[in-house]
């Protein structure tokens, strides 16, 4: 490998290790301050998956009771058709 290959990939390997480092605190932020927020989600805007589907943002259909985004704590229960997600089995339109 020459020298500029080396400074290449060098500067890839930092660049990758600063974006992973930032998603790390993103989502430690994310569960810190945060519940999840259930019913109020817009279609293919949800954080994670439901039993309708595997992953964030696949959600098909705006707020799916199922379907949750991160909000800060206590703002779930000021909005109307919010309910707390606390596992994943809960049910449309339901608390858990």
């Amino acid at each position: 490998m020459s020298k500029t290959d080396s400074i290449i990939c060098t500067a890839f390997a930092s660049l990758l290790a600063v974006g992973l480092a930032a998603g790390a605190s993103h989502a430690l932020a994310a569960k810190g301050d945060n519940e999840k927020c259930a019913g109020i989600v817009k279609a293919g805007k949800n954080d994670c998956g439901t039993s309708k589907n595997a992953c964030a943002g696949q959600v098909k259909s705006d707020n799916d009771g199922e379907a949750w985004i991160y909000v800060p704590k206590g703002t779930c229960e000021r909005i109307v058709g919010g309910h707390i997600q606390t596992s994943p089995d809960a049910k449309h339109g339901g608390k858990s």
